[in-house]
């Protein structure tokens, strides 16, 4: 059975297909053939927007855990032979706290759905028994259903394939690079194992930053330029934000 032939999953993508249909004619007048790939930035711009309160959410963890950051290293040095009793310890404080070591996780995972939506919308020639209109869309004559690397295992690619999904790459890459070097997660130089979890997470989110780079190159063109706008607000996001909540000097 197709799971997008499923009645709740198709009426999400029919939605989702008629608001990108819908902001596609509204900006067709400014944008002129690339309407369509206006709309997929469009509609990233708002999902980021909608989750600016959890950007926020994130700063402020960041900023915790900075100021945390003198009493978990002495967690770790009077519990460093007891790694069970140092973790206990250390959610204990963030408890107190009245904080988490996991907080400012949302703005990743809200994003997993939308991406899904945007690959299955620009995958599928029917959404919910009625023609798919979005294929029939480009960016500088390159489909958004296309992908970078099944063009070249089909023998498609071109030039503009090659040169769009090359500046989407670029894009994320860049963005991703700025992004590690400006918010270099705290106590990144400690050797302890049992580093508190907040750095650990930092780590893995740099490190996805990266991944995403790669991912761009087997989505289809739309969904890779959902990720280029994403990575990009999400550095002008976290630049703004740490100027309204710095973190603690060291």
């Amino acid at each position: 059975m197709d799971f997008y032939a499923f009645p709740p999953v198709a009426a999400i993508l029919d939605a989702a297909y008629s608001l990108l249909m819908g902001l596609a004619a509204l900006l067709e007048p400014l944008a002129g053939s690339a309407a369509a790939a206006a709309s997929v930035i469009v509609l990233t711009l708002l999902v980021r927007a909608a989750l600016i309160p959890a950007g926020i959410a994130q700063a402020k963890a960041e900023q915790t855990r900075s100021r945390l950051a003198p009493r978990l290293r002495e967690l770790q040095r009077s519990h460093k032979k007891d790694p069970e009793r140092m973790q206990r310890e250390t959610m204990k404080l963030y408890a107190d706290e009245k904080a988490s070591p996991f907080a400012g996780c949302l703005p990743m995972l809200a994003q997993a759905p939308v991406v899904a939506i945007v690959y299955a919308l620009f995958l599928h020639p029917a959404i919910a028994g009625h023609a798919n209109a979005l294929l029939a869309h480009e960016l500088v004559s390159v489909p958004l259903g296309t992908s970078l690397v099944g063009a070249i295992a089909a023998g498609t690619a071109s030039a503009a394939t090659l040169g769009v999904f090359a500046g989407v790459t670029v894009v994320i890459v860049v963005a991703a690079e700025v992004t590690r070097r400006a918010f270099r997660p705290q106590m990144e130089d400690s050797t302890d194992a049992a580093a508190p979890a907040g750095a650990g997470i930092a780590r893995i989110a740099g490190a996805l930053q990266f991944t995403t780079a790669v991912f761009a190159l087997f989505v289809p063109l739309a969904a890779a330029l959902y990720l280029a706008t994403t990575v990009a607000w999400t550095l002008v996001q976290r630049v703004v934000l740490r100027r309204i909540y710095p973190l603690a000097s060291a």
